[in-house]
């Protein structure tokens, strides 16, 4: 049991470098993405700069509250000129969604194949001991093609998913493939949404 944990990990380790190769060279090295990449930095900078600053020692999070703000100063030229910059930020994410909706299609096709064939390899076997029972939403997940009732017992499908879901993020940092931290920081929750999204 303590093996086929450890094997799970490794699996999750590779799955996840595995993912990330094919994102590379299918998205993350060509030039289509890179100029959107850019391009959308760049608005998210020009978004933030247009938006005005609160007050000393005020701190304003959304893009919504600094709209407000715009609003009840009555300055329509500036708000139809913020209206613009966010259509534009919007068409470039859009656009970057695209350019990486080709990969995950494969990715995702990928991926299906090679867990259908660890679930049949790892089908009826307890490759872990849960500390806790979890919550009866998640134990037909947990204890899935597992006999008997011992509901701490846990399946393959379910170590696989929480090792890829806490490996996968810290693989994307390690290699740089996570969001900008500009482009989190500026603009409130549309340029963390966009970021989040390359």
């Amino acid at each position: 049991m303590w093996t086929d944990g450890v094997l799970i990990v490794f699996i999750s380790i590779f799955t996840a470098l595995l993912g990330e190769g094919l994102t590379w060279l299918m998205v993350y090295r060509t030039d289509k993405y890179k100029r959107l990449k850019a391009e959308v930095e760049r608005q998210c900078k020009r978004f933030a700069h247009l938006l005005p600053t609160p007050a000393a020692g005020v701190r304003v999070d959304t893009v919504e509250k600094k709209k407000e703000t715009i609003g009840e100063t009555n300055d329509k030229q500036m708000k139809k000129k913020l209206e613009r910059e966010e259509e534009k930020l919007k068409n470039h994410n859009r656009d970057l969604s695209l350019v990486k909706m080709k990969s995950m299609f494969a990715i995702g096709f990928a991926f299906t194949a090679l867990l259908s064939m660890f679930n049949s390899i790892f089908d009826g076997r307890v490759v872990a001991k849960l500390p806790f029972i979890p919550i009866s939403l998640i134990q037909g997940l947990s204890h899935r093609n597992l006999n008997g009732d011992d509901y701490t017992d846990c399946s393959f499908i379910f170590l696989y998913i929480l090792c890829t879901m806490s490996i996968r993020q810290n693989i994307q940092k390690l290699l740089g493939f996570s969001p900008s931290r500009a482009a989190s920081k500026q603009g409130g929750n549309i340029c963390r949404s966009i970021s989040r999204g390359q």
